[in-house]
């Protein structure tokens, strides 16, 4: 067996690892999640398990870390669109709506947010990565589209928190209020056309 074959199966035993631990916390919330239960979900041993994470807490962590970094890619390629400010903002809008309306992602973020005394290092780390990798990209959009003057922004970073909260408060707060699995009446398309229409009747040139 090469080097580089065996690094490929240690990379395919930690993502079947990772992606198992996602359900798991997400299905059975932090303190009931076990180790033995995400080794067997991911059909690995226990011992191959606390190979590559010593810890729950430290597995735990890196699932956060994970679910973000996958969210920031999504969420930095919607500003690759190009078109009209209304279809850019949709775009961004869209993905960020998608996010908060996927039942895992939920459960995170509630996770992270009740178990905040247990890990505040998490929760802080989760609440500033959300900020730098999401806050940002919005920032960055709202900012180039009143560069070229197709939006009226004094403050890009508060805009682009308005449009974020107007999508927020239809995904991630019925989540959080209803359980995980409600799902809004209308798509995640639908609720970006939605908060993206009320932001360009303030912010529109």
């Amino acid at each position: 067996m090469t080097a580089a074959t065996g690094a490929t199966r240690t990379e395919r035993k930690r993502s079947l690892i990772l992606l198992a631990a996602k359900d798991v916390f997400a299905r059975e919330g932090y303190s009931q999640a076990g180790m033995e239960q995400i080794a067997r979900d991911a059909g690995v041993s226990t011992a191959t398990l606390y190979a590559h994470f010593p810890s729950k807490a430290e597995l735990f962590r890196v699932v956060v870390e994970a679910t973000i970094d996958d969210h920031a890619v999504a969420v930095r390629r919607s500003t690759l669109v190009e078109g009209a400010p209304r279809e850019r903002l949709e775009a961004f809008a869209t993905v960020y709506a998608a996010f908060y309306c996927d039942p895992t992602s939920r459960a995170l973020f509630r996770m992270v947010t009740a178990e905040h005394r247990r890990f505040p290092g998490i929760a802080l780390h989760f609440r500033e990565r959300g900020r730098a990798e999401l806050g940002s990209v919005a920032v960055a959009l709202v900012r180039d589209l009143a560069a070229r003057g197709e939006l009226r922004v004094e403050k890009p970073s508060r805009a682009a928190g308005q449009l974020q909260g107007m999508i927020e408060h239809a995904t991630l707060m019925l989540g959080l209020v209803e359980g995980d699995e409600v799902q809004p009446s209308r798509s995640p398309a639908e609720i970006a056309a939605d908060a993206v229409e009320t932001f360009l009747a303030r912010y529109g040139a």
